[in-house]
């Protein structure tokens, strides 16, 4: 990996993985048998849930809310399956593994972004809405103009975050089981269709909460067996990888990852703020009957969330101690006229060969599974909530004004739906060769410079009006779009540009204030008669988010 692609926003952690297998070698292994058949139980058994789930979708409560009766544990359990990537279990074990103690700097990034959700947003967020963060970010303000920058913002993040998600699956499909790209594509298009378009939120749940405690299981057991082979002593572990790494005792030390520290406040401001903007994250606080339950949703999923960063640690210490300088996982190519050795796959398949080392071709299969089914679960999440965007946001409150019948809304979701798995696999062709680790992190850039800000001024600010959430919405979501094009990730990486326009990887510690000063300060200049409505608003809003009177009913409805 290029250093300046460490640089990027929020899901670096995730993208490096996939800049790896788009820049890389990507050779072929020999197919596991196992692997594939595990592959095919874990798509049968979800392909039968959806099929079960399809029953239950009778209205579009059902069908984007799972109708509102998923408790707090089973939501939880389902967010940290849609959090805790495939990218994520292998981008952040490689990291640890190539960088030791810094990789940690992720973990904690994307972990502490939790207590802004539960304390912030969770609440407020359930008592407010009904089936998407548009509804809280549109609640007094005018309609239309904040409907259509709210449903533009979350196609912008899911877009950008599906491509990336869909290239890197057919890479990673085509690594471990020898599958043809083209169809790999394919297959995850259809099944992420198929997931949505006939079990909606219900199966997409049960999806993500089978796959995040298979992930949690077979994380746990490679993390016990590393630690076994040490004596059930991190302090024995830490030593082992310090005697074994070639960068020795350096890897204990921070600074080595991210050495520029306006980069490295950027960075920490995106993971934590960049996570209460994700619409498919949002989205999953309507699943619950009430507020009491949401929040114990968000404990449950920072729980499980933690203790998986925690465990990916483990994986990539054990992977230096395991994986270095054996002969099985690394291979010699020719680079500049040299001789070197690089592990096959790429640093980013540590995990995958550490699970051959400690556990065989079983646990090897296991977890190629495994990876896989992370990727369909964030897919099916991702695409959910591109689809409600545009039926709910954009064709019932926008186009008809309220006045869609839910079978109207249902159709247009599911002509979404396709139409969005159509276009994943058009554009996961399309960029099959180029390096789209930069699109994750411009994902997550306009999730913190965009969604964040507007909901938050919305919920707690009296002062913001419809004409300052948009002005401001837009300026924080063009700006991190132009500084991530020219900074180092995409005008040196990509474009390949000797020097970049602007020298940060990060634009979030300069976009997320730019986009609250602009709506502040637009919102103040503001006199018309709009502005007038948006403030008189407030204050029934305010009761409604804090004592939660009326949700049901609007939830009903």
């Amino acid at each position: 990996m290029k250093k300046s692609l460490f640089g990027l926003m929020a899901l670096l952690a995730s993208s490096s993985l996939w800049a790896d297998a788009l820049t890389g070698d990507v050779e072929k292994q020999k197919v596991n048998i196992t692997a594939i058949i595990m592959f095919f139980i874990f798509v049968g058994a979800t392909l039968y849930i959806t099929k079960w789930a399809a029953k239950q979708n009778k209205s579009t409560k059902d069908f984007y809310t799972g109708g509102g009766g998923i408790s707090g544990f089973q939501n939880g359990l389902a967010i940290a399956g849609d959090y805790m990537s495939a990218a994520s279990f292998l981008g952040i074990s490689a990291m640890v593994f190539t960088s030791g103690y810094d990789g940690l700097i992720y973990s904690t990034g994307f972990l502490v972004g939790w207590p802004i959700v539960l304390f912030l947003v969770a609440e407020r967020l359930r008592n407010l809405g009904k089936f998407t963060f548009s509804d809280v970010a549109a609640y007094r303000l005018a309609q239309k103009p904040v409907r259509l920058f709210a449903a533009g913002g979350s196609l912008v993040v899911v877009l950008l975050y599906l491509i990336a998600q869909v290239v890197g699956a057919g890479k990673l499909i085509q690594l471990l089981f020898g599958m043809d790209y083209l169809f790999a594509v394919i297959l995850v298009g259809v099944l992420m269709v198929a997931y949505v378009m006939f079990g909606g939120m219900l199966a997409t749940t049960w999806v993500q909460m089978i796959k995040a405690v298979l992930l949690l299981g077979g994380a746990t057991f490679m993390s016990l067996m590393v630690l076994k082979h040490t004596g059930f002593s991190f302090e024995g572990m830490f030593q082992a990888a310090v005697g074994t790494h070639e960068k020795g005792e350096a890897i204990l030390a921070p600074g080595g990852l991210v050495k520029n520290p306006i980069d490295a406040l950027s960075l920490g401001l995106a993971l934590m703020f960049g996570t209460a903007g994700l619409p498919h994250i949002l989205m999953r606080f309507f699943t619950v009957p009430d507020a009491r339950e949401a929040r114990k949703s968000v404990v449950v999923a920072t729980g499980f969330i933690g203790y998986f960063y925690l465990l990916t640690f483990i994986i990539g210490f054990g992977a230096i101690i395991f994986l270095t300088k054996d002969p099985n996982f690394f291979h010699e190519v020719t680079k500049n006229g040299k001789s070197v050795y690089e592990m096959i796959g790429g640093t980013n398949m540590a995990a995958v060969h550490l699970s051959k080392a400690v556990g065989g071709d079983l646990l090897l299969g296991f977890i190629s599974a495994v990876a896989f089914a992370t990727i369909l679960a964030v897919v099916a999440g991702l695409t959910l909530s591109g689809a409600s965007a545009v039926s709910h946001d954009i064709y019932a409150s926008v186009i008809r004004k309220g006045q869609a019948s839910q079978e109207e809304e249902m159709r247009v979701s599911k002509m979404a739906t396709l139409a969005l798995g159509v276009l994943s696999i058009i554009l996961g062709l399309a960029f099959e060769n180029q390096n789209v680790a930069f699109m994750v992190g411009l994902a997550f850039a306009v999730a913190a410079s965009a969604n964040f800000p507007v909901l938050m001024l919305s919920m707690f600010w009296k002062g913001l009006t419809t004409r300052g959430a948009v002005v401001g919405g837009f300026a924080g979501l063009i700006g991190a779009f132009l500084l991530i094009i020219l900074g180092p990730s995409v005008w040196v990486s990509v474009l390949h540009n000797k020097e970049a326009i602007f020298p940060y990887g990060n634009p979030a510690i300069f976009t997320i204030p730019l986009a609250f000063i602009v709506s502040i300060i637009v919102s103040l200049l503001d006199n018309s008669e709009q502005a007038k409505k948006d403030k008189e608003g407030f204050e029934a809003q305010y009761v409604r988010s804090m004592t939660g009177i009326g949700a049901a009913e609007a939830s009903d409805h």
